[in-house]
């Protein structure tokens, strides 16, 4: 049994007649409890005129899966077997996260029909999320009290990766179009393929002349009577069909918030913008959530599929409250190539300490591979670092610089390990990443 602000009211209405009767041979006490009689009387002819909840039969339909900060509509039919007409409140039991609007509607379905309750959904969290109960209170004609039940109708969204970042990608395709097309830059090197054949010009490398090429080409007699020669190079450009491969650090240290944004929801944007570009590039993507397990895994995907199967993927994955086991990682990445490729390790370079384990088991990685650590930066930090306007802002200072100094000796051992550092803030780690995935492009390292 429910009551509303009705009943409420009609007790506090009573003020009146208590007042009216208080002279009476009823008197104050008599009157007050005359008119709880009442009113308890009214609220159990309501409740008696009510239909029951319980006999309702409820069917979901919800969409399977909606992008963060989308919205989609969830759909709750609610249907009235009996012979009353069901009126009253209905509230759809989303997780908050869930971020269900309206909370709570009206609902009112004649005997033997069906009503649709339509819900509009905008998470603001990854993952799923769930609805376990719908409860129902279904109030009397006078709508002073009512029966109240929860019906369990389980339902399920899967909220998928917002992928912001894919504004950026058409600036990277241009930029990628023009380093295809400019022959300019076209080098010579291992790692390369083979582009055309031009002239010779001043400056050009003499191993990369084409002795048949330049045979094929003799003009006539030259100053000295011999036969004229044009020499023709070589042309090259970045080889395609290389292989990418990125691991993300799904361990404790993922699990930080910076700039409103977990790492972990940063790494996968990051893992989203260069797989596209990338695979638009003609090179094979492999991707891995790891921290001890693997906790997902992308390969031998093309296309569109590629995108689709990535954010399936990584939207139910939160971080593990544990360490990751980074001397694992060379083996999980033989696992997905055997060939020289382009490992990009998504974790944070924080402290020496707590990246002992990742600096040891790098040089394995480096011996063959190009490795590039993708970290986020926290722009707090800076701010931080640049406040000293009282004492206690200049400890905060203090504390900011050596935590930057930190970060930039870590930097540094990788480095020397063989590796490359790409470290921007949240929203500029993606397009960093990209563009550094570019640069190696035009100077021929994949």
């Amino acid at each position: 049994m429910a009551v509303t602000g009705w009943f409420v009211l009609l007790v506090a209405a009573g003020v009146v007649p208590v007042v009216l009767l208080v002279d009476t041979p009823l008197g104050a006490v008599g009157a007050v409890g005359l008119w709880l009689l009442l009113c308890v009387l009214l609220a159990a002819l309501d409740l008696a005129l009510a239909a029951s909840p319980r006999g309702v039969s409820l069917e979901r339909d919800a969409p399977g899966s909606v992008r963060l900060t989308d919205s989609a509509r969830a759909t709750l039919l609610v249907t009235n077997p009996g012979r009353r007409t069901l009126r009253g409140i209905i509230r759809d039991a989303w997780e908050p996260s869930a971020g269900a609007s309206p909370r709570r509607q009206r609902l009112r379905v004649p005997a033997r029909e069906r009503r649709a309750v339509v819900t509009t959904l905008t998470p603001w969290r990854r993952g799923e999320r769930r609805a376990a109960t719908a409860t129902i209170r279904a109030l009397g004609p006078l709508r002073l009290a009512g029966r109240q039940a929860s019906i369990r109708v389980p339902g399920t969204i899967t909220v998928l990766p917002e992928f912001a970042s894919r504004k950026h990608l058409p600036s990277r395709l241009a930029k990628l179009r023009e380093l295809d097309g400019r022959t300019a830059v076209m080098v010579r090197g291992q790692g390369t393929e083979f582009d055309s054949l031009r002239e010779y010009v001043r400056g050009d490398d003499v191993r990369s002349i084409d002795w048949r090429a330049t045979a094929r080409r003799s003009g006539g007699p030259g100053p000295s009577g011999g036969p004229a020669q044009t020499l023709m190079v070589r042309t090259w450009r970045p080889e395609r069909d290389r292989h990418v491969v990125m691991i993300v650090d799904s361990g404790r240290t993922s699990a930080a918030r910076i700039a409103d944004e977990t790492r972990i929801d940063t790494a996968f944007e990051s893992t989203l913008l260069l797989s596209a570009l990338a695979d638009r590039a003609g090179d094979r993507v492999d991707v891995a959530v790891f921290d001890r397990r693997v906790r997902g895994r992308v390969q031998g995907s093309r296309g569109a599929e590629l995108l689709t199967r990535l954010v399936e993927t990584m939207a139910p994955i939160d971080p593990e409250l544990l360490e990751t086991d980074w001397s694992a990682v060379p083996a999980l990445v033989r696992s997905m190539t055997s060939q020289r490729a382009l490992v990009v390790l998504a974790t944070p370079l924080e402290s020496p300490g707590a990246t002992r384990a990742l600096l040891a088991m790098l040089p394995q990685l480096t011996a063959k591979h190009l490795v590039v650590v993708a970290s986020v930066t926290d722009p707090a930090l800076l701010e931080a670092a640049a406040d000293r306007s009282d004492r206690a802002s200049v400890y905060r200072a203090a504390a900011a610089e050596r935590a930057l100094l930190d970060a930039e000796r870590v930097g540094a051992a990788v480095r020397r390990l063989g590796g490359d550092v790409v470290a921007a803030a949240p929203l500029d780690l993606p397009p960093a990443l990209a563009d550094r995935y570019l640069a190696y492009k035009a100077a021929g390292r994949l």
